[in-house]
């Protein structure tokens, strides 16, 4: 007898955002592993009424069957504080928003869950809430005790981040020898256990146009990234650079990478969402469980209208699900 493997756990993130739009979708859909949402039934049926669908939602105890059926979803449920209006945020469910993340990462680290997907959160709402918060990926790092590395995917590319969330003039500051180090070992293995690359081939970028030329736009390549690639060299890794930024991201380099490690947020990912937005996955490496999601934000406008578009969530659960098994 086949036996059913760990669900994943799906946090539709924001409530007045598209997030419940997707899970509704996810629940009409024939699939063949089992899912289970952390969420507000209450939410999920008030949308599923406004977008016009019926479904089936089944509370999820952490002992019963998980359902894959078409027209029903298992529910780990979470109140909100506060009824959703599609596209208008509220700050009295921003604890209901990390409550939710916070049950599902829990229970990916207890391996109820296989892994953790997530929908788009809205980090302005939540802050307005007076909690400080900068992401998903810094929020799940406190809970797991890991060191996360952002990385997006698209058939064709990824890119990692050596920063995430910061101000454009803090990057600099934030881009150290040891920390530059340490996102580059973990991108490196993370590919080789987790996507299963013997030995990766990583370009990475420079921070500064033309990577520096030499020291006349910027020393950061001279006394930071190049010591750090030349050491990680001699163990063995696979690594090009620094690169220019405006040239890497061009066949004849993408072609012999297997992922691109950019300097900071908007130097990688605007070219990685331009070949892939719609079937990109967000990946946060480096933590003790997986987690993949969407590759776009709330979309307020969207919420409730039924044109949201689905391909990324189906993209990120592929994803979890593939990770899930290759550990």
């Amino acid at each position: 007898m086949d036996i059913m493997p760990a669900p994943l756990a799906l946090t539709p993130g924001e409530p007045a955002g598209v997030g419940p739009d997707l899970c509704i979708e996810l629940a009409l859909s024939d699939r063949d592993y089992p899912v289970v949402a952390v969420a507000s039934p209450d939410l999920l049926e008030q949308r599923a009424a406004l977008l016009g669908q019926r479904i089936e939602l089944l509370v999820y105890n952490g002992e019963n069957p998980v359902t894959t059926r078409a027209g029903s979803l298992s529910v780990l449920p979470v109140e909100m504080a506060a009824t959703a209006e599609p596209g208008r945020l509220d700050p009295r469910n921003a604890h209901y928003v990390l409550e939710c993340l916070s049950r599902a990462t829990e229970g990916c680290l207890s391996k109820q869950f296989g892994a953790l997907v997530t929908g788009p959160i809205h980090k302005g709402i939540i802050n307005d809430a007076g909690i400080g918060f900068s992401g998903h990926t810094e929020f799940l790092a406190t809970i797991t005790g890991g060191y996360p590395v952002m990385m997006l995917a698209c058939p064709g590319l990824r890119v990692a981040l050596a920063t995430t969330h910061l101000p454009l003039r803090e990057v600099s500051d934030a881009i150290t020898r040891e920390t530059l180090e340490r996102v580059l070992r973990i991108l490196q293995q993370d590919l080789r256990d987790r996507f299963a690359i013997a030995r990766p081939r990583i370009l990475v970028c420079g921070l500064n146009p033309h990577a520096g030329e030499g020291g006349h736009l910027g020393r950061e390549e001279i006394e930071v990234i190049t010591p750090v690639l030349q050491r990680l060299r001699q163990e063995g890794m696979h690594l090009e650079g620094p690169l220019p930024a405006d040239t890497l991201f061009t066949p004849p380099h993408l072609e012999r990478a297997d992922a691109v490690l950019a300097m900071y947020h908007d130097q990688g990912l605007p070219v990685l969402k331009h070949l892939g937005f719609g079937k990109a996955v967000n990946i946060t490496l480096g933590l003790p469980i997986i987690r993949t999601s969407v590759d776009h934000g709330t979309a307020l406008d969207l919420a409730g209208s039924g044109r949201a578009s689905s391909g990324s969530l189906h993209a990120a659960l592929e994803c979890a699900r593939q990770l899930a098994g290759n550990g």
